[in-house]
């Protein structure tokens, strides 16, 4: 249980979600078997469903993993769409890279290896939507450089961002993990306000925050 929906309201969700393509569902029970975070199903299916209305051609992914969401991703955009993916484990990037090439996406899905903070500055052009789901002590460092690199009415993506419940309650809140909640309370409250930003929290899977830049 991730302390933000009862286990009976994320059982019975992810019974009503279409079962995913052979491969999906492989790198499901391969990031299950050895702890690798990666978006819950039924966050991706809200999130493939957003891109889908949005149109969303263009995407900078920051947390590659080994490549599940970019690879969910390109799938529900289709032709004619890119994703800069960025992940600083060389690790993860090899087990991306793999997956990516197994997918037939490694035309459309594109890894940097490296911290986000050193590859943000090189990065060129805007993008349609911008899907933060890397270190979660870190989504302030990244903010005003993806605000940079977003159209006009992009979306901005926040994953994890009520970490398992903490966020939303200091009754929850582990003592080893007092720093990431506080820097996480700062950085939804910053993006809440932000002028540039329309916002939502939603408590699903981890919470994901959505945001839409207006100027």
């Amino acid at each position: 249980m991730n302390n933000i929906n009862q286990d009976y309201i994320e059982k019975y969700i992810g019974e009503l979600l279409p079962r995913p393509i052979p491969f999906i569902q492989e790198l499901e029970e391969y990031a299950q078997k050895h702890n690798v975070p990666i978006v819950q199903p039924e966050v991706a299916q809200l999130l493939t469903l957003i891109l889908k209305i949005q149109k969303s051609k263009n995407i900078l992914e920051v947390g590659t993993a080994i490549g599940y969401s970019a690879i969910v991703f390109s799938k529900a955009m289709g032709e004619d769409s890119h994703i800069l993916t960025i992940e600083r484990d060389p690790e993860m990037v090899s087990l991306a890279k793999e997956n990516i090439k197994k997918s037939g996406l490694e035309d459309k899905i594109e890894v940097l290896e490296g911290q986000a903070e050193d590859i943000f500055p090189k990065i060129d052009g805007a993008f349609d939507c911008i899907f933060l789901d890397a270190a979660k002590g870190h989504y302030m460092d990244f903010i005003s450089k993806s605000l940079k690199l977003l159209k006009k009415d992009g979306l901005l993506i926040s994953d994890n961002v009520l970490f398992r419940g903490m966020v939303a309650t200091d009754a929850l809140v582990k003592r080893r993990k007092i720093t990431i909640v506080k820097r996480m309370r700062k950085y939804l409250e910053y993006i809440s306000n932000h002028p540039q930003l329309h916002t939502s929290i939603i408590p699903i899977g981890d919470g994901v925050a959505l945001s839409i830049k207006k100027e």
